[in-house]
């Protein structure tokens, strides 16, 4: 028998919730599962990675598979496309491309730490160059219809924030309908605080409509951060895997506890069943329940229960007590 849904309070105005791409954690299989427990309004894929070629289609449907089913989750969220990546011309036609596949957006990273992406002139080490940010961004824009959103996500900056209004402006009069901010340099990784204040700053630049992102996890998170970044709209990442409900709860509505959320851990075992190799499969089972653990305690049992084996057949035997089914009752 199903926990019952618990209600915690809203903020006086219920903002715009995102769900942000998170490379190797947030894929197609947890944001199916998130936005089944709902509350968030729209998605954006992890970054699909542009250097020197024009993808093929599949490329594109690989990492974000909701291009198949009309730019949208099973449970009926718009998904915009990220790309990443440091020439104009080749980022414009991949996007061009991109578009074909009915996407609810294409969105453009200049916010990817990861050193690997920052070596190859992607991600938080674009934002050294403005003038390159807009051209990535005009280019884009210029290549797909004007019925297809052109959005962008940044950091403050690289190494600091010296040139945070400068890149902010840039993606402004490239064409991009909407910005998201994660509120930290690529140096300080995700390391806290979230400086929410600093977003304020970019939003009363220019002139499209700003979204605050980072280290929000709890309603309270969500309220300060709303008040000190002046924003009506957030993206959560860590926050909403760690919690679920987390979105539902800013919101104002009722949220999942864990017995209601069990039908999703099942989902999501099984879609990952379906996409990754064996011996990664328990490793991310356990991901998700290491950052669960913040919020609900039987996480951390659950968690505890299958840390010492990669074994799927007994990971599925621990958690589930037998085999998960390809679908399940999702949480209402």
């Amino acid at each position: 028998m199903r926990a019952p849904m618990t209600l915690r309070p809203a903020p006086p105005a219920a903002p715009r919730l995102l769900l942000a791409p998170m490379e190797g954690l947030l894929d197609c299989s947890l944001r199916d599962v998130l936005t089944r427990v709902g509350g968030v309004e729209l998605c954006v894929s992890e970054f699909i990675r542009v250097t020197d070629q024009l993808l093929p289609a599949r490329v594109f449907t690989r990492i974000a598979p909701e291009l198949l089913t009309g730019g949208r989750t099973a449970a009926g969220t718009p998904v915009r496309a990220q790309l990443l990546g440091g020439d104009p011309v080749c980022l414009a036609e991949n996007a061009a491309r991109l578009a074909e596949l009915s996407p609810a957006g294409v969105d453009l990273n200049f916010g990817c730490p990861a050193p690997v992406v920052n070596r190859h002139r992607g991600g938080a080490v674009l934002l050294d160059e403005p003038e390159l940010v807009h051209a990535i961004v005009a280019a884009v824009r210029r290549a797909v219809p004007a019925a297809v959103p052109v959005t962008a996500k940044m950091r403050l900056g690289h190494l600091d924030d010296s040139r945070m209004l400068d890149c902010a402006h840039a993606i402004a009069d490239g064409g991009a309908a909407e910005l998201v901010v994660h509120a930290r340099t690529k140096a300080e990784g995700y390391r806290p605080p979230a400086h929410w204040h600093r977003i304020a700053e970019i939003r009363e630049a220019v002139a499209l409509p700003v979204v605050a992102n980072g280290e929000v996890w709890t309603v309270d998170d969500a309220r300060r951060c709303l008040a000190e970044s002046g924003c009506d709209a957030l993206m959560l990442g860590r926050g909403m895997v760690a919690d679920p409900g987390l979105a539902r709860a800013i919101r104002g509505e009722p949220v999942p506890g864990w017995d209601a959320l069990q039908p999703e851990l099942r989902r999501f075992w099984a879609s990952v069943g379906t996409r990754v190799e064996a011996r990664h499969r328990a490793g991310r089972l356990k991901q998700w329940l290491g950052l669960m653990r913040r919020r609900f305690p039987e996480a951390g049992e659950a968690f505890a229960r299958i840390r010492e084996t990669n074994d799927a057949r007994r990971v599925e035997a621990l958690m589930f007590g037998e085999p998960a089914p390809a679908e399940a009752d999702a949480v209402t």
